[in-house]
This record gives structure tokens, C-alpha cells and sequence, in this order.
């Protein structure tokens, strides 16, 4: 039986339906109704559910999350991890990550500590001269990607809010994420459209990303669980590197879980911060 997947799109303000394909049967006899309400249909318009994403990572509060990084730079593909929690009302995340082997395999790279707030990345471990104890502090509204590829991990609310500008998107059907029911939708997102209906925080990060990328659409891969929040998000940038002079592409993973888990996020004391000047560089490169 062929999978049925509804392909949706904004135009002129409107959201067009094309093409139902099939029907997808889930170890049940024939196929459901169309105005049946079945375990593999859409929870309603794709384009508008993954609108509100975000929104429903508000609602939930907090979670832990997952992240990595995938590269190609100096010809070697490179994977940078993350793992921590994110309180979503507060805009506030602490995350560590690891940066890959030294190439050379003579030094064990400390990892790195990060916090997210609104529009601001801390750094502990930075390296680059910065002592052991202190902090850098970033602006992610001066970073040419929004800070979505420079920590070296995507700020999970950020990347909720990338879905805010979906420009269309299909629904591939049902799975699973870590052992919860999903649904797995597929899109494009404009980043200066998600930029302008970003909360506040992230409306400055997202109009430079914008700018700064090689292009403005982003692909990606979402899973949404029955509650309408993100379980995984896979998005595809593509930034031109400044050495090189053309496109580099880089694949975001945030997995997020646990929701409700406590996310007590300390901001660093003043005294505590770096005050040298830091090149701006991306993680892992």
C-alpha cells in the first residue's frame, strides 16, 4: 500500500493542500477514511502545526536536550556534541560540548561550557588564551549565522523558532523518536521569514543568520510528538566560509526529551568574564 503524504505550502496568505497520494495502512484491515481520525494522519494544516512549535516548547517549560554538529572542513567531515537542559520561558540553556579529537591525537580537548540566553552565548573552555576560569560572552545578534552554527550546537529554541518560518511542508507519516510516537513532517523554512515572527530574543540572531548564510532556506526534518512539541529537528545550513570563499554545509541535530526536568540556568558575574577581544570563529573549525 503506498504511503500517503499532503504536501502543503503558503501562498498569497493562503495555505494550498496539493496532492493526497494512497493510503497508508498501520497493520490495520483496508485503508481509514478520509474524515477518520487515524494515528497516521497530520494534527491539522503541517505549515501551521510547525508554526507553532515553539509555542509548544513554551508550554512544556524546560527539557533536556541532545545536539551535534556535522561538517566538512579542511576535507575531513567533523561532528560536534552536546547535552544539557533549556528552560523555554526563560530562554535560558546550559549545554557541554565536546569538540572532536585533536587531529593529530596528541591533545584531549576540554569540552566546552555554554550557556544560552537571549542574545547572548557565554563560553567556558573557549581556549584561544582565555583563561580557565573566566567566561567569553558572545552578542549573537553580531554573529554573521545568529549563533546557529558558531557555538559549535544550535540553541534548541532557536531552532524551534526556524520552523516559524515553513514555507511548506509534507507529512511523511508516523514513528518513533527515543521510544515516543511522533509525527515526522519535511519542509522548508525561510530564516528572514522565521525572523520576523520570532519572539524577541531571537529576532536579531535569525535576521543576521538570514543575511549571513548562503541561502535563506533551510530544509529540515521535524518530529512532533502528539502535544505538538519537538522530539528531533535535523536542519540543513549552508554558510560561505570566510577562508574559502564558498558554500560549506553543516547538519543541525537538537534532540529534545524529558520535558518538565529541571533547568536551573546561572548566568556568569560580571568579574567573571573575559574582557580580551575573541576573533569570531565556529567551533570545531
Amino acid at each position: 500500500m503506498a504511503r500517503r503524504q499532503q504536501r502543503y505550502r503558503r501562498t498569497s496568505g493562503a495555505v494550498v493542500a496539493a496532492g493526497v497520494v494512497g493510503c497508508l495502512c498501520l497493520g490495520a484491515v483496508g485503508c481509514a477514511r478520509s474524515n477518520a481520525v487515524t494515528g497516521d494522519a497530520p494534527a491539522g494544516d503541517p505549515v501551521e502545526v510547525l508554526h507553532g512549535a515553539a509555542d509548544a516548547l513554551v508550554d512544556a517549560g524546560s527539557s533536556k536536550a541532545r545536539t551535534s554538529l556535522e561538517m566538512a572542513t579542511g576535507g575531513t567531515r567533523v561532528t560536534i556534541r552536546g547535552k544539557g537542559v533549556y528552560d523555554y520561558r526563560k530562554r535560558l540553556g546550559r549545554l557541554k560540548v565536546l569538540l572532536p579529537q585533536d587531529p593529530a591525537g596528541d591533545a584531549e580537548r576540554r569540552p566546552i561550557i555554554e550557556l544560552l540566553a537571549p542574545g547572548a552565548l557565554f563560553m567556558k573552555n573557549r581556549g584561544a588564551g582565555v583563561p580557565a576560569d573566566k567566561w567569553v560572552r558572545v552578542d549573537t545578534g553580531t554573529l554573521s549565522d545568529g549563533n546557529l552554527v558558531t557555538g559549535g550546537a544550535t540553541d534548541p529554541f532557536a531552532a524551534a523558532e526556524v520552523l516559524r518560518g515553513t514555507r511548506e511542508a509534507t507529512f511523511v507519516g508516523r514513528t518513533e523518536v527515543a521510544g515516543a510516537p511522533v509525527r515526522h513532517y519535511r519542509g522548508t523554512a525561510d530564516l528572514a521569514e522565521a525572523a520576523r515572527d520570532a519572539s524577541d530574543a531571537n529576532r536579531g540572531p535569525l535576521a543576521a543568520a538570514a543575511k549571513g548564510f548562503a541561502a535563506t532556506e533551510v530544509p529540515f526534518d521535524a518530529y512532533l510528538d502528539d502535544q505538538g512539541r519537538i522530539r528531533k529537528v535535523r536542519h540543513r545550513f549552508s554558510f560561505v566560509n570566510g577562508e574559502r570563499g564558498k558554500p560549506v554545509a553543516v547538519a543541525s541535530t537538537t534532540l529534545l526529551y524529558d520535558f518538565g526536568a529541571p533547568a536551573d540556568v546561572r548566568l556568569p558575574e560580571e568579574e567573571d568574564i573575559y574582557a580580551g577581544r575573541i576573533a569570531e570563529g565556529r567551533a570545531g573549525e
